[in-house]
C-alpha cells in the first residue's frame, strides 16, 4: 500500500491539486475542513481532472464537462459513465495522509 503526506495548510480551498502516489497521479481537492482523492485521469477521455472546477462536492472535467462526485467517485453526468478510483485520507492536525486503498 502505497501514501502520501500533505500538510492541510498547503491544499488552497476548492483548488484540486495533482499529486503522485506511487506511480498513480491522484487529484486531491479541500472542501472546507476535508479533504478528498481521486484518480485524476479522466473516466471519459485522457484529461487531468486536476484542471477542472469544483462545486457541491463535484468536481468538472474541463474537457468534457463531464462531473464526478469527489466523496465516492461516482460519474454524475455524461459523457463519463465510469466511476473513477477513490483513495482513503486521513488528517491529524495539519498532516492529511493519502493512501492507496
Amino acid at each position: 500500500m502505497s501514501n502520501i503526506q500533505l500538510s492541510f495548510a498547503s491544499l488552497p480551498e476548492g483548488k484540486p491539486q495533482k499529486v503522485a502516489l506511487g506511480d498513480k497521479d491522484v487529484c486531491v481537492a479541500r472542501i472546507g475542513d476535508e479533504v478528498f482523492a481521486v484518480a485524476d485521469m479522466c473516466t471519459h477521455s485522457e484529461a487531468s481532472l486536476s484542471e477542472g472546477d469544483i462545486s457541491n462536492y463535484k468536481i468538472e472535467c474541463w474537457l468534457h464537462g463531464a462531473e464526478f462526485d469527489l466523496r465516492s467517485g461516482e460519474a454524475k453526468t455524461p459523457p463519463a459513465v465510469e466511476s473513477l478510483e477513490t483513495f482513503a485520507v486521513s488528517r491529524d492536525g495539519d498532516t492529511v495522509t493519502i493512501s492507496s486503498k
